[in-house]
């Protein structure tokens, strides 16, 4: 099918996965309901938790938006198409069933090109975004290519449903989510564009201290969960999984499952080496976390999260 066939797919009310540079997304008009609520049912996901919208470029901000703020356009400008969701006072298009029934919306052009094309298809026949959450189960492993997805939700999808595959995702973890709703950026959740980029494209300084008044994507305790038990900077025994920098060296016996060169590398990898796991029926993954600020600051989130289990 083409993306203009897909698009119509989309607005006739399917569920589309595709791909973007973070992970793959569960995707629906935003403007339909039955279709999101689709979305909450194949992911067994929280009715009071938002989506994230996808829009074609930041001219689509002030639909779904109000109250944009200069600083809130310099990051538009500095890091979209990019992994950086902005959270907005939401406007009128925006319903409470896309929104967790927050006054707030979150908006991101994803950095893929199938995703950009299937969005601007989309925006030619009145769909002016997708609202997409990961494409997997609720608390689970977020996934990074489309097999999968296809292994994680694929049997819960109806006939019309479809699932693209662009590829594994080149970021791999989730984007960075910047409260854009006050005087200054907030950082919700941290991803690969990070305080420092942040603080750069806006000449501002930028809080990290979590919102709890604002729900976002992936701030619950435990989320980004595999099957296995996740230990955190111990050595791995004898028949557990091992994910650690490459200069760190595979204790005798355990089952490495990544040895990643940097930290680019680290987030890149990190998902799928945690299903890898769970398909060998590990049932411990020890990893050594990498050190320093930036990205790293986001993978040890994540791992944090998936270390407390489903």
């Amino acid at each position: 099918m083409s993306q203009g066939e897909n698009a119509q797919a989309l607005k006739n009310g399917a569920l589309i996965a595709f791909p973007t540079e973070t992970v793959y997304g569960l995707g629906a008009d935003a403007s339909n309901e039955k279709a999101v609520a689709r979305i909450y049912e194949v992911k067994g996901r929280p009715q009071d938790h938002p989506l994230i919208l996808h829009i074609a470029s930041m001219n689509d901000i002030t639909y779904w938006a109000t109250d944009v703020s200069d600083y809130a356009m310099a990051l538009a400008r500095s890091f979209w198409p990019g992994p950086m969701t902005l959270i907005f006072k939401r406007s009128d298009a925006a319903k409470d069933f896309v929104t967790g029934g927050q006054d707030t919306v979150g908006l991101r052009v994803p950095d893929h090109a199938l995703a950009l094309e299937l969005l601007q298809e989309c925006k030619k026949i009145g769909v002016h975004a997708i609202a997409a959450p990961s494409a997997n189960k609720f608390g689970h492993v977020s996934p990074t290519t489309a097999a999968a997805v296809q292994e994680e939700i694929g049997t819960y999808l109806s006939a019309e449903d479809l699932i693209l595959d662009g590829g594994a995702a080149q970021v791999g973890l989730e984007s960075t989510i910047i409260d854009c709703t006050g005087d200054a950026p907030k950082i919700l959740r941290p991803g690969a564009i990070t305080q420092e980029m942040i603080e750069k494209a806006t000449g501002m300084q930028v809080s990290g201290d979590i919102d709890a008044n604002i729900r976002v994507s992936g701030s619950l305790e435990k989320h980004y969960a595999p099957n296995a038990q996740i230990l955190l900077d111990v050595q791995a025994s004898a028949g557990q999984g091992f994910i650690a920098p490459a200069e760190v060296a595979t204790p005798s016996g355990a089952i490495r499952l990544v040895s990643p060169a940097n930290t680019d590398e680290f987030a890149r990898t990190l998902y799928s080496a945690l299903r890898d796991g769970d398909a060998q029926g590990l049932k411990t993954i020890a990893v050594i976390q990498p050190s320093g600020d930036g990205l790293a600051i986001a993978i040890r989130d994540r791992l944090m999260r998936a270390s407390k289990g489903r």
